[in-house]
This record gives C-alpha cells, sequence and structure tokens, in this order.
C-alpha cells in the first residue's frame, strides 16, 4: 500500500538537523523527484524516524575511499541536498520504495554524535544566487541551455513532450540548470560541482560548457540522458 504525504513545502520550524542518506553515485538536485529504494536495517530506521517527523532526508554524495568504511561514517561532500518523502510503500519483505522530492541545497556544519544507527548532522540552507549585474544576460543563457538540452532529448514522443513541458514552463535559470543536470548523463563529481554552486549564472555557464563538451565528443550528435525513462528507475542504498 503506497502512503502518499501531505504538501511538498518546506516546513516553517525547520530545526537546521537532517538525516543523512549517503551514497556513492547519487547528486540529488532541487525540483527533482527521484524514486529510492531502502532496505539496509539503519536506512529503514532513518525513513521510519522521517515519517514520523518532518519528512525530510538529505542526499549527501560519498567522497572517495568511502568503501573502506561504509559500515561508519565515510566522508560526504559539504554540500548537500535536502528532500521531503513524498510518497512511501513498504514491501512485503520489510523494505521500502519512497518518491523524494529535492527541495534546497544545504551546507554541513557538523555531524551530530548520537545513539541513532543512522547519521544525522547540522546543516545551513543555501538559496540561489541571482547577481543583478548579469541579469540582463540571462535571458540569453536561459535560451543557450534550452537550445543545448534539446540536442539531448531522445528522439520518442514521450520524451519530446516532456521536454517541451520542461521549457515551456518560464521556469527561473536555477530551477531548469538543476532539472537539467540531473536528467543529463554527467559524472557525479561534476554533479556535485554544480550542486555546490550557488550562482546561478555560475552554475549555468559551467554546464553549458560541459554539454557542449559531451557534443563535441560525440561529432554534434544526439547524446543520450542518464535516465532510460522518467521518471528514472529506483536508486538502492
Amino acid at each position: 500500500m503506497t502512503e502518499m504525504r501531505g504538501s511538498a513545502g518546506w516546513p516553517e520550524d525547520f530545526s537546521g538537523v537532517v538525516r543523512l542518506f549517503p551514497l556513492p553515485n547519487l547528486v540529488l538536485f532541487p525540483h527533482v523527484v527521484q524514486p529510492l529504494h531502502i532496505f539496509e536495517p539503519r536506512y529503514c530506521e532513518m525513513l521510519r524516524d522521517a515519517l514520523t517527523d518532518d519528512h525530510l532526508i538529505a542526499m549527501a554524495l560519498l567522497q572517495k575511499g568511502w568503501e573502506e568504511s561504509y559500515l561508519q561514517r565515510p566522508s560526504i561532500a559539504s554540500t548537500l541536498c535536502i528532500g521531503k518523502i513524498l510518497s512511501h510503500t513498504p514491501t512485503e519483505d520489510g523494505r521500502h520504495n519512497i518518491l523524494l522530492v529535492g527541495m534546497k541545497r544545504a551546507t554541513l556544519i557538523e555531524e551530530i554524535e548520537d545513539t541513532k544507527p543512522f547519521r544525522t548532522a547540522r546543516v545551513e540552507v543555501l538559496d540561489d544566487y541571482y547577481p543583478q549585474e548579469s541579469a540582463e544576460a540571462r535571458s540569453d543563457l536561459q535560451q543557450r541551455l534550452q537550445d543545448l538540452f534539446s540536442k539531448f532529448v531522445p528522439g520518442g514522443p514521450a520524451a519530446q513532450a516532456s521536454f517541451q513541458q520542461l521549457v515551456g514552463q518560464q521556469l527561473p535559470l536555477g530551477v531548469l540548470t538543476d532539472t537539467v543536470t540531473y536528467a543529463l548523463n554527467l559524472p557525479v563529481t561534476i554533479k556535485q560541482q554544480l550542486l555546490a554552486e550557488r550562482n546561478v549564472d555560475i552554475r549555468c555557464r559551467i554546464l553549458l560548457r560541459c554539454m557542449e563538451q559531451q557534443l563535441k565528443n560525440t561529432g554534434g550528435g544526439n547524446c543520450t540522458q542518464s535516465h532510460d525513462e522518467f521518471p528514472p528507475k529506483f536508486s538502492d542504498n
């Protein structure tokens, strides 16, 4: 049975403390929905804790060398994405499928030592920064991003319809950049760099350079997205 959560709005009484869900191969971004399959006991406990409280889980990228201490506290990237549970479907074997929507960037202040089996941390939320001095050039950046992204979208009617719906919403550049970054087949190190960049214009320019390089490497032909389906399949913990 799927349990749908209520509003995906940001809690007004956010405490600044988050549950950490570190993974080695996934960078979540604000404004996108990520399916997750949760089965490790400590993360099942994390999920139960979230469902009885603020429904928030912070996705964190594990740093290089995490394999040596995965069951302890391997290092994580200092910029996180806090997500909110949209839906929860328990399975018969005690596992869980959830949909997590990215809500806010945040920077790690300190991890909290406690007796819980999962990791928690104190964070500071990061809002997008739109420099006033480059406001006039922003519409050109947005158009360049939309034009380039169209070259990465598969030719099927469903994908093309999703793309047209996305660009037709007149999204703020920060939202569009995050959505495109999430969809593309970029190295997780690049995605983490883009997550950590608050300046929307710089973030977009970095993404444009990466996309141009990918097109160059493929001889100008269509590139493939990182997800064969949309929404993508569930990611395992």
